[in-house]
């Protein structure tokens, strides 16, 4: 039986800070931070300013019938649940495998029952826990002592997967299998990575989480595994029966000079391509959600929506629909998985096409990090704009794509991927982003 607490912070930032810090020495943490945004949108992001888990209760790691175990997992215990899930779920739902390089190792699911909850609204800090006043009050003075180390990082050498020319050639080919029919759109994605690396990824992820600022970051901590996610993107959501989906496609870079900006983002309202790619997507996940909605429940919220992040503007439609209540809400989440904007239109044969062009395995990339809480509401992000590090291994991993359609060029696309990876490459390595 979980007791609830409240305090009052006056720095939310500087404590949470503190409190990733703090929890640097268990084996298991999740920090989830909304960076409250100012504009508006047809649907609040999110509930919390930021929500952190730490400690392993329980725990739920899958390979095989992973959503099966997890819809087990909650039934049993029905508590506060954070965690992924994979990309390479794909092989466990349909006839797919991944035969690519992976040198990360995650599980194709990870789940688990946090020990401590803390959530913050306003500025009351709520901590849902199994101790009590006392073990707590102690718990908020560590944490509120705590020293942050800055220092992120050691030997870090970005290198790409595959040349510019290779990343061209292959795009051409994309775009054939486009022209056939095959396929109308397709996630395309490549590799930067450091290897032999050393990294205190608490300290780097707040670097950049005050660089960016992005409504779904996620810091993951897994034992020797790491999670530093900066995504804009919401994959799906429940509240009481409504789910909720708001894919991304389309993306333009910021400038500081203002009229600049002012007219990338009207570029990007008024461009056809983005527009093409995004209702496509559209499409799909109306399609995802009716799988296991409410008969006639689905519909588009905003189609097109443009929205100015820290580092760029995006495009975003935002689609609900109603659960069908004989349904568990783990059967929406299979339903809808590997989300749209990761994978393409048809769906299958995009995931079968992104095994043969891409030289990496997925894994935790363009997968899913979010919460469930007790009542059975969860709010799951896209794991883009991400860092994935083994320590183990010493293997430091970021990924950025992109849609191909028919109307792609390839090197925009190509100038596409860095812009959305520029700050994260940049201020990781400490070197300018070279685009050859």
């Amino acid at each position: 039986m979980r007791n609830r607490f409240l305090y009052t912070i006056k720095d939310k930032k500087e404590f949470a800070e503190k409190l990733v810090f703090w929890a640097k020495n268990f084996k298991y943490s999740c920090f989830l931070d909304s960076n409250p945004q100012i504009q508006k949108m047809p649907i609040a992001y999110s509930q919390y300013e930021f929500l952190f888990a730490v400690g392993a209760h329980k725990i739920c790691c899958s390979n095989k019938d992973s959503f099966e175990n997890l819809k087990v997992f909650h039934n049993r215990y029905k508590d506060w649940m954070f965690g992924y899930f994979s990309y390479d779920l794909k092989n466990e739902t349909d006839t797919l495998t991944s035969e690519n390089m992976d040198n990360l190792y995650f599980p194709n699911l990870f789940f688990f029952i946090p020990e401590i909850v803390f959530s913050m609204k306003k500025k009351v800090l709520y901590v849902d826990t199994f101790s009590n006043k006392k073990e707590t009050d102690i718990i908020i003075d560590e944490i509120k002592n705590q020293i942050c180390d800055e220092l992120f990082y050691g030997n870090l050498k970005m290198k790409k997967r595959e040349t510019k020319e290779e990343y061209l050639k292959k795009i051409k080919k994309i775009k054939t299998h486009i022209k056939r029919g095959d396929i109308y759109e397709m996630s395309y994605c490549q590799e930067f990575f450091s290897e032999n690396t050393e990294l205190n990824a608490e300290a780097l992820f707040f670097r950049l989480n005050k660089k960016t600022k992005a409504p779904f970051s996620s810091f993951l901590h897994l034992d020797d595994k790491y999670l530093i996610c900066f995504s804009p993107e919401r994959f799906l959501r429940k509240e009481n029966q409504q789910i909720l989906s708001q894919p991304i496609k389309g993306t333009r870079k910021r400038s500081k000079n203002k009229e600049e900006d002012s007219q990338l983002k009207k570029e990007l309202s008024l461009s056809e391509k983005d527009k093409s790619e995004n209702v496509m997507i559209t499409d799909l996940v109306r399609n995802d959600l009716s799988k296991y909605a409410r008969q006639a429940s689905v519909k588009v919220e905003e189609l097109f929506g443009v929205y100015s992040f820290e580092q760029v503007h995006q495009m975003i439609s935002t689609i609900s629909a109603e659960l069908e209540s004989n349904y568990h809400f783990i059967d929406a989440i299979k339903g809808a998985f590997p989300m749209g904007s990761m994978t393409g239109a048809p769906k299958r044969k995009a995931m079968e096409l992104i095994e043969k062009f891409e030289c990496t395995k997925r894994g935790l990339f363009s997968g899913s990090v979010g919460y469930i809480n007790p009542n059975a509401d969860f709010d799951f992000n896209v794991v883009i704009r991400s860092i994935l590090y083994n320590a183990t291994k010493k293997y430091f991993s970021v990924m950025a794509g992109g849609a191909i359609t028919s109307r792609s060029v390839a090197e925009e696309e190509y100038d596409e991927c860095l812009i959305k990876v520029k700050t994260i490459l940049e201020i990781s390595s400490g070197e300018k982003v070279n685009a050859e």
